[in-house]
């Protein structure tokens, strides 16, 4: 049984990537920032905590590493820790596991579609240029840019998430506060910018592209994870009042409307169906419907 250590375990793609690898017969050990709990398999520790890194790492000696941990909510106020976080929090680590002495056979690191920024192309693949619009892109290009200079060092892969969410995805993010609002009936929703187009994937089915490219291994590689449709927030909106039955009130609140609002986003996900075959995600109306009908 292979071992693989998850940053982030307790978060909302961490515990789906934690069930994914568990049933395809992984020995799953996890790091974060919460409490300890009584899981065996469990280390809390902060990324910027290198003498603790390296002691967990020394420890657990993973065959696969999924690098999930970070700021990941564009929107976060304090812009000065996506970079502590998610640029020197992932050098900390990379420098724990090429320091081990074990290496590891796969290193994933969860980047994002956000790199790709305003880009005028109508669907983007890896070769699309990075035109980051916002410190959370910024940092995460910076973060793969840091990557590559491990690369002679680790067999690191790098993934980049388009949107993607899921049963248990914080309501601070948009698709889980639209579903709050129909769940509960409210009479109103705000919203900022409805005319924003996005490539949405399954969070389930993000996790089986990740465990699949564990075990392809296809060091040096950049590969979108993404499901290549996009749906606009009026089509979500739409989707989500013909399953609930429930219309409500939609108040566009100007303070919700960013100035650097990333207008579309819509990727190929060619490299990563030849590198783990036959993959897709569910349709949105799927995941919206899983969403609607569980709390």
């Amino acid at each position: 049984m292979k071992r693989a250590l998850i940053t982030g375990i307790k978060g909302f793609t961490g515990r789906y990537v934690a069930d994914e690898l568990t049933a395809g017969g992984w020995e799953v050990w996890g790091l974060g920032t919460c409490a300890a709990t009584d899981d065996a398999r469990y280390r809390q520790a902060d990324l910027a905590d290198r003498d603790r890194l390296g002691g967990i790492v020394a420890e657990v000696r993973p065959d696969a590493v999924v690098h999930l941990a970070g700021i990941a909510f564009p929107g976060h106020r304090e812009a000065d820790t996506f970079y502590t976080v998610n640029l020197i929090g992932t050098r900390n680590l990379l420098a724990a596991l090429a320091a081990s002495g074990h290496r590891p056979e796969c290193v994933l690191l969860a980047s994002s579609a956000n790199v790709y920024g305003n880009s005028t192309a109508e669907v983007l693949d890896e070769s699309s240029p990075p035109n980051p619009a916002n410190d959370y892109a910024v940092s995460k290009l910076a973060m793969e840019y840091m990557a590559r200079l491990w690369g002679d060092r680790l067999p690191i892969v790098i993934a980049r998430p388009f949107n993607y969410t899921g049963v248990g995805q914080a309501d601070n993010f948009l698709l889980p506060k639209i579903v709050s609002h129909f769940r509960r009936r409210a009479a109103f929703i705000e919203l900022g910018n409805l005319d924003v187009w996005r490539d949405f994937s399954d969070v389930r089915a993000v996790a089986r592209a990740y465990r699949r490219l564990l075990e392809v291994r296809p060091a040096g590689e950049t590969v979108n994870v993404c499901s290549g449709t996009v749906h606009s927030l009026r089509e979500v909106l739409e989707i989500a009042t013909r399953l609930s039955g429930h219309t409500l009130r939609v108040d566009v609140n100007p303070a919700f409307v960013r100035s650097n609002e990333v207008k579309t986003l819509r990727g190929d996900a060619s490299r990563l169906r030849r590198l783990i075959g036959d993959w897709e995600t569910p349709a949105l109306e799927d995941t919206l419907r899983w969403m609607l009908e569980h709390a």
